[in-house]
């Protein structure tokens, strides 16, 4: 396997670690719907929180969390959407992104709330 998409899988882990510590519970990973693919649906008291996960080795060409794009953005609201009405929820729902950059050994997590508000 290419060694970005072992950097990608690596950084979900440590999302879904960081996430779990911080109270929140995994409902999926990897949902698909139509051309999206949703990295992470968590719950945390009534909130549906939706994120992405961007994994970068380094910040010389930016940030992680740069790389989402209006596209992206378009597609995840889609993905949600259908997961909401598919397992009848009444939730609020926040977007988030995780952005992990490595730091030689260890890697820098930044957790976003409500970050398509700041893209």
């Amino acid at each position: 396997m290419a060694e970005h998409n072992e950097l990608g899988k690596k950084g979900e882990k440590l999302a879904i670690e960081y996430l779990i510590k911080s109270g929140y519970t995994i409902l999926t990973k990897n949902y698909f719907f139509q051309k999206a693919e949703v990295d992470i649906i968590a719950k945390k008291d009534n909130i549906l929180a939706v994120i992405e996960v961007k994994t970068r080795s380094s910040t010389y060409f930016g940030n992680p969390e740069e790389f989402v794009d209006n596209k992206k953005i378009k597609l995840l609201v889609s993905a949600i959407d259908n997961f909401i009405n598919e397992n009848d929820l009444n939730v609020d729902v926040r977007f988030d992104i995780i952005a992990i950059t490595k730091q030689q050994n260890s890697f820098e997590i930044k957790h976003l709330k409500d970050a398509f508000l700041f893209l």
